[in-house]
């Protein structure tokens, strides 16, 4: 599926709190209701601008800001993010009126160096307006999404490479490396026996794998000796690797 196909709906929340007869008091949280396009940004290394589209699905005027994020991961997988003046977006801020849209327009003003990627994250925040008093507590809840910003050159791949080993009983734990120039990304991770039959099968989420770092991710299975671990990625493709499970 094509991300510029994709849209991730953030819905109002409008939480009521009610007990017993003697409860006269409520508590009430509310946020917007917006949707983001692409949910991944992917340019080439050519490419110097592109464009984000926030819809506001609600019936309310909506408020938002996005910040520009370098994003790196420790070798363990762990992210960092720090501020960057290597993009730009415009605007950064925005009011949108109910069923309304705006388009943004990011920019990159670095030089893409050959065979590497570089990965951003652009969080796109709601900036709550000011609530009057009314019956009971009110409380706002401010919204925010993560958007991956990848900026590829020619040539730059993944290179993953994945282990498994026994943690407990009934839980295997995957561990995978990237070696590559580009992010990889398991989303499903199938065991099978030595005649083929599936033992596991697992959806995983939020397994990005930044160049030169590695993630765990834990399976439920209690199949123990030679099995093949098939992880698949976001992309489609899947790659093999044998594994020894010991009891």
């Amino acid at each position: 599926m094509s991300t510029t196909a994709i849209q991730l709906r953030m819905t109002r929340l409008a939480h009521g709190f009610a007990g017993a007869a003697l409860i006269c008091s409520s508590l009430h949280a509310s946020a917007g209701t917006f949707s983001v396009s692409p949910v991944r940004i992917y340019m080439q290394s050519r490419e110097r601008a592109t464009a984000v589209t926030v819809i506001n699905e609600g019936d309310t005027e909506l408020v938002m800001q996005a910040e520009l994020f370098e994003w790196k991961q420790k070798t363990d997988g762990t992210d960092e993010l720090t501020p960057t003046e290597d993009l730009i977006l415009a605007p950064p801020i925005l009011k949108l009126a109910p069923r309304s849209q705006q388009v943004l327009r990011l920019a990159n003003l670095k030089p893409v160096p050959p065979g590497e990627q570089l990965t951003y994250r652009m969080i796109v925040r709601e900036i709550p307006e000011a609530v009057q008093p009314g019956e009971g507590v009110q409380i706002q809840v401010a919204l925010a999404f993560s958007l991956p910003v990848f900026i590829t050159p020619p040539g730059a791949k993944q290179r993953l490479a994945c282990e498994a080993t026994r943690k407990a009983a009934g839980i295997i734990v995957a561990s995978c490396e990237n070696s590559g120039q580009a992010y990889a990304q398991p989303v499903t991770f199938v065991l099978r026996g030595p005649s083929g039959d599936i033992l596991t099968s697992q959806e995983v989420s939020g397994g990005y794998i930044l160049p030169n770092a590695h993630r765990q991710f834990e399976l439920k299975s209690g199949v123990v000796g030679p099995s093949t671990l098939a992880v698949t990625q976001d992309d489609g493709s899947v790659q093999s690797f044998h594994v020894i499970l010991a009891d």
